[in-house]
């Protein structure tokens, strides 16, 4: 229904939002982490929107990327996952490492998400694993940095979350295990490996 809204960030809750456009409050669902990350109160915020409709009630969900809201239409088409579920997930990691987690099967990061079991964790791996890929998660993140949404990854970095994952570790584990070296997008392949892998061990 409603693509995006550019607007007046007029209230700020940690589940919700009110976007003002043109004298009319939108109130936007909104995970922990979208919460945390917006403009204060009174600036102009642009968020992507899916409109959830059912029986009793029409509610808009609400994204500061169109990454977000992709990978959020791709979680909700899962056996189990509503809207609800969905930004649940989203709330406790980004659509990168949630891609990096359905990549490397990684049930257990997925299901730290409040209201996610086990079981439900591993039908979204099963449902979304022919969906995502490593490479998606690259592009992605190379989308965010031509918005302006992140920083650049440097070549060393993505050689060595390769280099990882070949060794066996999960994709999750090692983006994490790379990110968590201080400067990482200075060093070269062999010293990143070397600190990343005492994050690991």
């Amino acid at each position: 229904m409603y693509a995006y809204f550019k607007g007046i960030l007029t209230e700020k809750y940690i589940e919700s939002i009110v976007v003002e456009v043109e004298n009319i409050g939108y109130n936007i669902k909104v995970s922990q982490g979208t919460a945390a990350v917006l403009p204060p109160i009174g600036e102009m915020v642009k968020i992507y929107t899916y409109t959830s409709v059912r029986e009793d009630a029409i509610q808009l969900y609400g994204f500061l990327s169109k990454d977000d809201l992709d990978i959020f239409k791709l979680l909700i088409n899962v056996n189990g996952i509503g809207p609800k579920g969905g930004q649940s997930i989203l709330s406790v990691m980004s659509a990168d490492e949630l891609r990096f987690a359905i990549v490397s099967g990684d049930a257990k990061m997925i299901a730290k998400a409040p209201g996610i079991g086990a079981k439900t964790a591993q039908r979204v791996i099963l449902d979304m694993k022919d969906k995502v890929s490593l490479e998606d998660a690259f592009a992605a993140e190379k989308e965010s940095v031509q918005r302006g949404d992140a920083a650049p990854l440097s070549d060393a970095v993505r050689e060595a979350v390769e280099a990882l994952a070949a060794l066996g570790y999960g994709s999750t584990e090692a983006v994490r295990a790379v990110k968590s070296v201080e400067n990482a997008s200075d060093l070269n392949v062999e010293t990143l490996l070397k600190q990343a892998l005492k994050y690991l061990i």
